[in-house]
């Protein structure tokens, strides 16, 4: 869906490069067999993130894989757990969405190909819907009041990304323990707002040019205030930090902190830059 949660590969240990790439790999095979080899095209980066914060085993069972991306080697790839299993549908919907808000913002023919690649997943997204009703109804209710004040050009920034924001912290289940739920929400609360102000400065030129509504333009104009945004976004990113702290220690903190103190924060700066390019999307 977006892509930009992702760790520093450079300043994680060879373990841990190992166990993201197993959470990665794990979850990718986790959608195949829950909803069906097209639902792997919905595969990302947030949702692997989402399951590393989740998984609470001391140590994720794994074994070596070949799949149709990666035939010739086996990589590793971890067992199916509760977290990836609910990652994996949660993805689908929000996926789902996704294109359906595709075909009322693009133009003619990307529309169309957002309308065919829904109705392709439209069996799949009743099918992880049917797992998870709470979070469907959920992502319904934020999407619907982000598409009003979208619709309305809303140049309240912090309206707009409150209603995405909301979305994503409804995307950890209740545990019964309410210093972590708190302490979840609150994470996910501030990392889905720094993704969509990300996203506003990532789209903007683009938007821009195609007329679409980009929040970043309708607060700024094209010539945002640049330190506005990187110390609102920084300000995010460190609420969500210290909610992070907040939360006990796991066998995957390492790879955790180092996404949201390492890698989010370079995201954050190439894309400021204008160096985020298709490669890094993808």
């Amino acid at each position: 869906m977006f892509g930009y949660v992702r760790p520093l590969q450079s300043k994680l240990s060879q373990e841990e490069r190992e166990t993201y790439q197993a959470a990665y790999c794990g979850l990718c095979h986790c959608l195949k067999r829950r909803c069906g080899f097209g639902a792997r095209y919905t595969l990302q980066y947030d949702f692997v993130f989402l399951a590393l914060l989740l998984e609470d085993a001391p140590e994720w069972e794994t074994c070596r894989r070949r799949c149709a991306a990666h035939p010739g080697k086996p990589r590793p790839c971890a067992a199916q757990t509760p977290a990836l299993e609910l990652c994996a549908d949660e993805s689908v919907i929000l996926a789902y969405y996704k294109l359906r808000d595709s075909v009322a913002d693009e133009g003619f023919w990307k529309a169309t190909g957002c309308r065919v690649a829904a109705g392709l997943l439209r069996r799949t997204y009743r099918k992880a819907r049917r797992a998870r009703p709470d979070f469907d109804d959920h992502v319904a209710r934020c999407l619907q009041e982000l598409d009003q004040l979208e619709r309305e050009n809303s140049p309240q920034l912090d309206r707009v990304a409150d209603a995405f924001a909301r979305l994503l912290s409804g995307a950890a289940p209740e545990t019964g323990d309410p210093a972590l739920d708190r302490a979840r929400r609150q994470l996910l609360y501030h990392l889905g707002r720094w993704i969509y102000l990300v996203d506003g400065v990532d789209d903007l030129a683009q938007d821009v040019a195609r007329d679409r509504y980009n929040p970043i333009a309708a607060r700024f104009g094209q010539t945002p205030d640049q330190d506005y945004l990187t110390t609102t976004m920084r300000h995010s990113l460190t609420l969500a930090q210290s909610a992070f702290q907040l939360l006990p220690t796991t066998a995957q903190s390492g790879i955790l902190n180092n996404i949201l103190y390492l890698g989010l924060p370079n995201v954050q700066a190439l894309v400021q830059a204008g160096k985020w390019g298709r490669k890094e999307r993808k």
